[in-house]
């Protein structure tokens, strides 16, 4: 489906060209509403749906009933995800190997916004992924869009004592599984260097210093394109599968560009000039402690722009 970049005009003859109410609304809006839809479901693709979805619904409503317009694009949106997340559910667990978000590539600055990096990263998209869809939807618009308790009841149909409930239930997942170590702009640079000329030049040993000693690969091909069938730990293995695989198939022909996706360091493999796969990074400690590539052509359509992500809306 082609992405909606903007819902579709509905400009009278012989108006001024302003937009209606409607449509300025939901522009206003649309940034946030799709980083909401993304976290739901880590797919751009299902989220642009999602918003499609939202903005035909949004189109049809009488706008003098409603007393937060914000409110109500935020809760449309996510029930049109939490229904969307219960059918991908399914889907994933026939996924041919490593299920992985959809990358986005991001603005360098994401990354100095520490909430809304963490949020989008790959590491806490797939610990989200281990959340049910309800408690996906209150972790999101508590924790990460600090929703009130009621606003959330009314989106997921539960009583705000239930919605307490289950963001605590919620929040103590994933903070028991989250990672939480900070990391500065110069340390990302410095590492995703090391491991990208570890890569280039064949260095076993320069990769086993900048890998962390429990580091953990997945690698997502979607039955499509070669990749690892099960996650990868620890930093030998790791090392000695990057470096021969390297070697049998990339000699010579293999581009490595650093780039930022999901608000983190991240290299595009580019191989004769073609877009490869990308491979995103978790630092910890000053060594990689998650490498995350993604080869399945699929999820590699948007990743010649950026993806603009927000937590705010657009308001003047």
């Amino acid at each position: 489906m082609a992405e909606p970049e903007t819902p579709p005009s509905t400009h009278a003859p012989g108006d001024t060209g302003e937009p209606d109410p409607a449509t300025a609304t939901f522009v206003t809006h649309r940034n946030l509403l799709f980083t909401v839809a993304y976290e739901m479901l880590g797919s751009a693709a299902d989220a642009e749906d999602v918003l499609q979805e939202t903005w035909l619904k949004w189109s049809g409503v009488d706008l003098d009933t409603v007393r937060d317009r914000r409110a109500y694009l935020v809760r449309i949106t996510t029930r049109q995800a939490i229904t969307r997340l219960r059918t991908l559910s399914r889907r994933r667990e026939s996924y041919v190997g490593p299920w992985l978000p959809e990358p986005l590539l991001t603005a360098p600055d994401i990354a100095e916004d520490v909430a809304l990096a963490d949020s989008v990263s790959m590491a806490m998209l797939l610990v989200l992924e281990t959340l049910t869809p309800t408690e996906r939807a209150v972790f999101v618009l508590r924790d990460v869009f600090d929703l009130s308790y009621e606003e959330i009841a009314r989106t997921v149909d539960k009583s705000p004592a239930a919605v307490r409930q289950i963001a605590h239930r919620a929040r103590s997942h994933i903070t028991a599984r989250r990672p939480r170590a900070a990391v500065t702009p110069a340390e990302s640079r410095r590492v995703l260097a090391e491991f990208r000329h570890s890569l280039e030049t064949g260095d076993l040993d320069g990769l086993l210093g900048v890998l962390a000693p429990d580091v953990v690969v997945l690698a997502d091909g979607g039955g499509v394109a070669q990749a690892f069938p099960r996650p990868v730990t620890g930093a030998d293995k790791a090392a000695r599968l990057l470096v021969g695989g390297w070697r049998r198939k990339l000699r010579g022909r293999v581009g490595l560009e650093p780039t930022e996706v999901n608000g983190g360091p991240a290299l595009l493999v580019r191989i004769d000039g073609a877009l490869d796969s990308v491979i995103a990074v978790r630092i910890e400690a000053g060594r990689i402690a998650g490498l995350y590539t993604v080869r399945n052509p699929e999820k590699l359509t948007r990743l010649d722009r950026e993806a603009v992500v927000s937590l705010r809306s657009d308001e003047v």
